[in-house]
């Protein structure tokens, strides 16, 4: 590195429209806000065919581009945020539901275009690592980060450490819970947002607006969007309540666009885990604090992990 460059890592987290960007420069990680320079967003490109292909381009592209733009930064290391299910230990994309690829060699690829070390983790699981470390659960070594949204994803935190269980530890979302007619259901199916826009929809006939839309109405006084928003309450208050039965969990942050509600949200679920424990020490149940750069930040630390692991050899 020439002297007068600084070291960077240079992060991704690859959405199911947007991609974003940014620089994690040495020694700029600071809590309880981000620490990304020069944040970028972008389409995330589709192609049928070639689904992992298609995003690896489109990294290769925008790391030159800040290579053009930062001369002064020596870009050590790439670190990566995908959907869907991912094996980080092989950097392998196994399966994106919404984005297409399976079994896709990420690291592999990115690191042949690039030659620098690369560091693949789960989007929401990248959001949960910034969480723990930088945003609402730092100085906790028992946490769950739950991103409600869409669907609902997020990290089991267990001994200071995340809980990585092949991959598939910390998809919340498709947690059974019990459903208001005695059904088991998935998580994400009753509490998750576009869930309560789906469900008022199919009660009423009405189409809903979104889940602001129907605690909107809630709040005004309908009655089947204030079951379906006590059902979902339920159901997220459920899954908390389970997580600190069986971990001891100790934290809980709430992000994703549900947890905008606040109030609304949060006063009935910490009520809600409240009557569901027995003996248990009540968890602290708090806001996100990173924001929609969660993400991105999680897969800087990633990346910076792997260097300072000594484990980023070519």
């Amino acid at each position: 590195m020439n002297p007068q460059e600084s070291s960077a890592v240079l992060a991704f987290d690859v959405g199911g429209t947007d991609m974003k960007v940014g620089l994690l420069p040495d020694g700029s990680i600071a809590t309880g806000s981000s620490p990304m320079r020069d944040v970028r967003r972008t389409r995330t490109p589709r192609d049928a065919a070639l689904p992992g292909d298609a995003v690896v381009d489109r990294i290769v592209e925008l790391t030159e581009q800040y290579r053009q733009t930062h001369p002064d930064v020596d870009i050590a290391a790439i670190g990566v945020g995908v959907p869907g299910l991912v094996d980080e230990k092989t950097g392998t994309g196994v399966l994106s539901v919404n984005l297409g690829w399976q079994d896709y060699p990420f690291v592999h690829r990115l690191r042949e275009r690039l030659a620098v070390p690369v560091a693949l983790g789960h989007d929401a699981k990248m959001a949960g690592e910034a969480e723990f470390r930088l945003g609402a659960a730092r100085g906790c070594s028992d946490a769950i980060v739950m991103v409600i949204g869409t669907g609902i994803s997020g990290a089991i935190f267990s001994d200071g450490r995340r809980v990585v269980g092949g991959s598939y530890a910390g998809e919340l979302g498709h947690a059974p819970v019990p459903g208001s007619d005695g059904s088991v259901q998935r998580l994400e199916c009753i509490g998750a947002a576009g869930a309560i826009a789906r469900r008022y929809t199919e009660a009423t006939g009405s189409a809903a607006d979104g889940a602001r839309s129907v605690l909107r109405m809630a709040q005004d006084g309908d009655t089947a969007a204030g079951r379906i928003w006590s059902e979902a309450v339920d159901a997220i208050a459920f899954n908390i309540a389970q997580c600190v039965a069986i971990l001891g969990t100790e934290t809980v942050v709430l992000g994703g666009g549900l947890a905008e509600a606040r109030e609304a949200l949060f006063a009935p679920v910490i009520a809600r885990v409240d009557q569901l424990l027995t003996f248990q020490p009540r968890p602290r149940i708090v806001p996100a604090e990173l924001g929609q750069n969660a993400g991105l930040v999680g897969s800087g630390l990633n990346a910076r992990e792997l260097l300072d692991s000594g484990l980023a050899r070519l």
